[in-house]
């Protein structure tokens, strides 16, 4: 049984390999990289990865380094961008429907999502006995609620 779940576990780790490999910055193509630079002038602390078809890299930005991930077409495209974001950047109709749905709860790990043109914002929620993974438009609508 211990061999079993060692080679699943060694088999899970070569998949994740598989799926995802790191890359210096100097094997990214040039037009990916020329599009980030221009778009994300101030990046630090860039980590890039090739995942399936697309370029990820992750970095931080500004005096607190707020994450980001930032996906890439192999043409140069931003497919998904994804950054950590403070409650004060959330919009009002999200604001208003978490105090409409889950008063008494606080907010945690903060994201906002844009691919394309729809943008999302994943919120955690926690009190003293639940805690919530939810996603909203810009509207305000939960799109997806799970318990975490």
């Amino acid at each position: 049984m211990k061999n079993l779940i060692a080679a699943i576990s060694i088999f899970g780790l070569s998949l994740t390999h598989i799926s995802a490999q790191d890359i210096h910055q100097n094997e990214v193509p040039s037009v990916i990289l020329n599009n980030f630079q221009k778009s994300f002038p101030k990046a630090a602390d860039t980590d890039w990865e090739i995942k399936g078809n697309l370029y990820e890299v992750e970095f931080e930005t500004g005096f607190l380094g707020d994450d980001h991930k930032v996906l890439y077409s192999r043409d140069g495209k931003l497919v998904r961008h994804e950054e950590e974001i403070s409650k004060g950047n959330l919009p009002k109709a999200v604001l208003a429907s978490i105090n409409k749905s889950f008063a008494g709860y606080r907010t945690d790990d903060l994201k906002k999502i844009t691919e394309g043109r729809k943008v999302i914002y994943h919120v955690e929620l926690k009190n003293i006995s639940q805690e919530w993974k939810v996603v909203f438009d810009a509207q305000g609508r939960i799109l997806e609620k799970r318990a975490d």
